[in-house]
């Protein structure tokens, strides 16, 4: 039996296989209200974050005015892009049923907002996989531990018996800051080797090697 109640997911990234869509809605976004282009690498590491705190990062000298324009073309450009769902990453989907089966509860920490995360899921119908969710605009961006904090509360689980899953540096830092352990996933938005500084308990290349981390049965992969 393994010694985890609660394990506690990213999205983007690391569920869902979105990180490139991100990227080029951020790029037409900031095209749309006259911001410089930046590179693709840049933007990847602003993945996990809330939308105004990303562009924040991405462009710190640019009026706050320009700033909220480009956060609304964003959702433009990213609510047209999920007319066809990206997909989930492979194996997630039958590890997340294997884990409810194994009666772990399961929640999403995520960088998007409620209404973007409950679109996707009205989309996707994968909602149904997880207990309860958290999200950037209604607590507090990654890499602050609120996230984690009230989700642990919600299942009245202490943070030894929890476990973060994410593809960033953000997602680790938030799991360290709430005293909880985290795994990477090494085939989301940031490399393995910054990722590797934050210490995660494991750095896993494909969902399916989530289970023996948790103490539970490998995943067989067809």
């Amino acid at each position: 039996m393994t010694a985890y109640r609660l394990v506690i997911f990213d999205w983007d990234g690391t569920v869902m296989d979105s990180t490139g869509r991100i990227v080029a809605c951020m790029e037409s976004a900031a095209r749309d209200v006259g911001l410089p282009p930046l590179a693709p690498v840049q933007i990847r590491q602003i993945i996990g974050l809330g939308l105004p705190e990303a562009i924040a990062v991405l462009y710190p000298q640019a009026p706050v005015a320009q700033r909220l324009a480009m956060k609304d073309r964003y959702a433009h450009h990213f609510i047209e892009a999920e007319h066809s769902p990206s997909p989930l990453f492979p194996h997630v989907h039958d590890v997340l049923q294997r884990l409810r089966e194994h009666g772990l509860h399961l929640a999403v920490a995520t960088g998007k907002s409620r209404k973007g995360l409950e679109r996707v899921w009205r989309n996707t119908g994968y909602g149904a996989l997880f207990d309860a969710s958290r999200c950037a605009d209604e607590s507090l961006s990654k890499p602050h531990p609120a996230m984690v904090h009230e989700l642990l509360a919600h299942f009245s689980v202490p943070p030894e018996q929890a476990l973060v899953v994410g593809d960033t540096t953000h997602d680790l830092n938030m799991a360290h800051n709430a005293g909880v352990a985290s795994v990477a996933v090494s085939y989301g938005a940031h490399d393995h080797d910054v990722l590797a500084k934050c210490a995660p308990l494991a750095m896993i290349e494909s969902m399916a090697q989530l289970m023996p981390v948790l103490g539970l049965q490998q995943l067989e992969i067809a």
